[in-house]
């Protein structure tokens, strides 16, 4: 019977094969050990059993095998992990077809999958659609690696396409495809007519949701997005990371943009970590996501007012969340899609020209501001609050000097100028609460499972033999195909080492039959009580002596 392909691809990709490009790992023991990519650690407590082919969290209390871990570090559900790691390993997917309707969410994945193919296809090389894109510096490579389209200016073209192939209203307003007429109920029509369409993929690469470039100058929306729907969340996705994320874990910065054309022209031009907003400020799940492939991210907004309210927004919550910012010094009246098309070098220069955020908004301030005084309430008023979003104190030392110099002023005013709070207005993303780790002593039951544990990281070993032995002595025979939790497992591997001996596990039986043997005195000595109550002299004397053979055997322990 030939492998299935979850297992094709775990023959293929050991476990810390998919770890490694996240994690950086060194041999432990039978284990690998690196920190933890879900908290901020100092002490590595992530472990990897490529024998098992898992791994464990013990500061975040989660585990699981590669694809439970891609999913969490992409933010994919299991199937979007299964491709991740089919195109890792080669493999190839072929899904069998569900009989019925199958799952909603894998019939919203095929409409829109469909509304893709569909605009590709409508997308005429004579068309204006695509001479708009070549005029606005896209190649005809570039065009066909991101699968631009094009959606027809007709009120009913993409729903008569999909509904002729079996798609129901309701699914295609679930997928955000159609909208239902304002004051007539039951009319439905395209959402998008007459755009250069734009696919918006998630991390695994699936397109869920599209974003529409009007090509009339009467269209009132120049960019119009999908809605949310269960397949597209805007706090979620972040355009091109599925494109991006390599380049960011390589080169250890992402580069904000916002608009499809900016993040297009300069992967174009060689900036492949860019990354885009789409028309939503940075949220706490797009931060997340960033910083699964790195810490440092560079802004590279609009110098126009809304630009630079953006860039010190997004600033504020990439600082609260613990990220490095810089920004990129942009022309006024430019965009990176201008300088990406008409200057690139100057582009280049400008990115190896950024700068920390605090001196980029300086460097704003001070030349938009002549007057001493008004530069002072504007320092006040946009750069100290981000010096109280970062959550280095070292780093906030550094910026307040910084301040304190390019002001003249001294380090105590500046120092007691910095608000205690959210300074910023309130719509700036407030960083999830960290995870705090989590420890926990082994006692009672838990000796119990670890060395059930124990007894299965170490089969057939004369260890495995003692401690099955000695635990039937002491519960009774071991559970029948019981499922061990992961965390167990690899507690039983790091306490017992790579080889253990067979008597190395003679502390934890002897913790286990003391256990036990208090919780029998225990109640022995509750039955006891009744026994007298009841004045059943013969029940005293059985229970007394059974009370004190359990006092002789717990005294054997020490």
């Amino acid at each position: 019977m030939a492998l299935d392909t979850v297992e094709q691809i775990k023959a293929k990709l050991s476990v810390v094969d998919v770890i490694a490009p996240y994690v950086k790992l060194a041999k432990a023991g039978k284990y690998y050990r690196g920190l933890s990519p879900f908290n901020k650690e100092k002490t590595p407590s992530f472990y990897v059993n490529p024998e098992r082919g898992t791994y464990f969290c013990f500061s975040s209390s989660q585990g699981g095998d590669a694809f439970t871990f891609i999913e969490k570090m992409e933010g994919v559900d299991f199937k979007g992990a299964l491709k991740i790691l089919a195109e890792k390993a080669g493999v190839e997917l072929v899904y069998e077809k569900k009989g019925g309707d199958g799952g909603k969410a894998d019939r919203l994945r095929e409409a829109v999958a469909r509304a893709e193919a569909f605009f590709a296809r409508n997308l005429d090389e004579k068309g204006t659609a695509y001479q708009y894109a070549l005029s606005r510096g896209l190649t005809a490579e570039t065009i066909q690696m991101w699968n631009l389209g094009f959606a027809p200016d007709g009120w009913r073209t993409l729903l008569e396409e999909l509904s002729a192939a079996g798609f129901t209203i309701p699914e295609l307003l679930s997928a955000g495809l159609i909208k239902e007429a304002d004051g007539k109920p039951g009319t439905y029509y395209d959402r998008f007519r007459n755009r250069l369409m734009f696919p918006i993929k998630d991390g695994a690469g699936r397109t869920v949701a599209f974003t529409g470039r009007a090509l009339s100058p009467d269209d009132q929306a120049k960019y119009l997005n999908s809605p949310e729907t269960d397949l597209f969340k805007k706090s979620q996705v972040l355009f091109g990371m599925h494109a991006a994320k390599d380049a960011i874990r390589t080169r250890g910065f992402a580069l904000l943009v916002e608009g499809q054309f900016d993040l297009i022209l300069l992967h174009q031009i060689g900036f492949t970590n860019t990354i885009a907003l789409s028309g939503t400020a940075l949220s706490g799940e797009h931060l997340s996501l960033i910083k699964r492939y790195a810490d440092n991210l560079m802004l590279a907004l609009d110098a126009d007012r809304a630009g630079l309210a953006a860039s010190a927004k997004n600033a504020y919550a990439a600082l609260r969340s613990g990220m490095r910012v810089k920004a990129v010094r942009m022309p006024l009246g430019k965009d990176p899609a201008d300088l990406a098309k008409e200057t690139p070098q100057d582009f280049v220069r400008r990115v190896s020209e950024s700068e920390p955020i605090i001196e980029f908004f300086l460097s704003v301030l001070s030349a938009s501001e002549s007057d001493q005084h008004r530069l002072v309430i504007a320092v006040e008023r946009v750069v100290l609050p981000l010096i109280a979003g970062m959550k280095s104190s070292m780093e906030q030392e550094h910026f307040i000097a910084v301040v304190a110099r390019h002001l003249g002023s001294s380090l105590e005013a500046v120092r007691a100028s910095v608000p205690k709070g959210n300074a910023l207005p309130e719509d700036v993303i407030e960083e999830p609460a960290p995870q705090k780790p989590q420890t926990k002593e082994i006692v009672g039951a838990d000796r119990a499972l670890l060395i059930r544990a124990a007894i299965a990281v170490y089969p057939e070993t004369p260890l495995a033999k003692r401690l099955q032995d000695e635990y039937a002595r002491i519960i009774g025979p071991l559970p029948s195909e019981e499922q061990l939790p992961e965390r167990a497992l690899f507690e039983a591997g790091l306490l017992f080492g790579e080889t253990p001996t067979e008597d190395a596990g003679n502390d934890v039986l002897r913790a286990l039959e003391r256990t036990v043997l208090t919780d029998e005195l225990r109640g022995a000595t509750m039955r006891l009580r009744q026994a007298e109550s009841a004045k059943d002299e013969e029940s005293v004397r059985n229970i007394l002596n059974e009370c004190k053979d359990i006092s002789t055997r717990l005294a054997t322990l020490g």
